[in-house]
């Protein structure tokens, strides 16, 4: 099958050889050099991904995003930055993309990313046009608690999973057929990305998952050890789930990875 990606970069030689190396890679690519055209691009063609630069002359990349987003589409986006700070990383995953990926980088990364992106699409189109159902481990088993990772001692408990789909660990509820979540009576305004993160973990609630669990679980691909992509997102995630006076649920095993429990 063949996937249409839309292309907005500035740059003209970086966005000739992003074209010409997706191309290559098989998928439909159309190109363009702004924000305005990204937009009118997106609206008339109905793209499959969007790649999408942070810095455009005009409308940003930023702001397209958040145009997107607000009228309701839901298109995969993989944001490319030249910003290596924090913050700047996690205005882009505030303003509803999916990904991002900072330049230098090497092609083959885009690749995986985008990879990622249209199988996780395309999984949730596919769940949500059967009535959704429970997922998967890490490791393909339909119960939690045997992912990859090691139980604390002491600390694991198991999430509740109904026939529905739901999920409930300590004051969480994830409704996987919806994609919402709760904690407590507060519903979390979560991106595609933060929502399955939290997913996995409350579905694996008191098991410490290792990195490349998680990398391969949600992303399709282990970026290795030096990649910083999935502590931006345990980090932005906290900031909507361990909320100033909750107790906090999500925590960090240092060396290992991470794990959703109440202490």
């Amino acid at each position: 099958m063949t996937h249409s990606v839309l292309l907005a970069e500035d740059d003209r030689p970086i966005r000739t050889a992003l074209e010409r190396a997706l191309t290559l890679e098989g998928y439909q690519v159309t190109a363009v050099a702004d924000g305005i055209q990204a937009l009118a691009a997106a609206h008339r063609e109905r793209p499959d991904v969007i790649l999408l630069d942070v810095m455009m002359p005009g409308i940003d990349g930023l702001q397209v995003c958040q145009v997107l987003r607000a009228e309701q589409d839901r298109t995969p986006i993989l944001m490319l930055t030249a910003r290596v700070e924090t913050a700047d990383r996690i205005a882009g995953l505030d303003a509803g993309a999916d990904d991002y990926v900072v330049k230098p980088f090497e092609v083959e990364e885009v690749f995986a990313r985008l990879r990622a992106l249209l199988r996780r699409s395309t999984a949730g189109s596919a769940g949500a046009a059967d009535g959704g159902g429970q997922a998967a481990g890490p490791d393909g088993a339909d119960e939690p608690g045997e992912a990859g990772g090691s139980a604390e001692a002491g600390g694991a408990y198991e999430a509740l999973v109904a026939d529905s789909g739901v999920v409930e660990a300590a004051d969480l509820r994830i409704d996987g057929p919806s994609r919402r979540a709760w904690r407590g009576e507060r519903e979390l305004e979560l991106t595609r990305t933060e929502f399955e993160l939290l997913e996995l973990l409350a579905r694996n609630a008191g098991i410490v998952l290792d990195h490349s669990t998680i990398y391969d679980r949600i992303w399709g691909y282990d970026f290795g050890p030096g990649s910083k992509n999935l502590a931006v997102y345990v980090g932005y995630l906290r900031r909507k789930v361990d909320v100033p006076g909750s107790r906090p649920l999500i925590h960090t095993v240092r060396g290992v990875g991470y794990v959703l429990r109440e202490d």
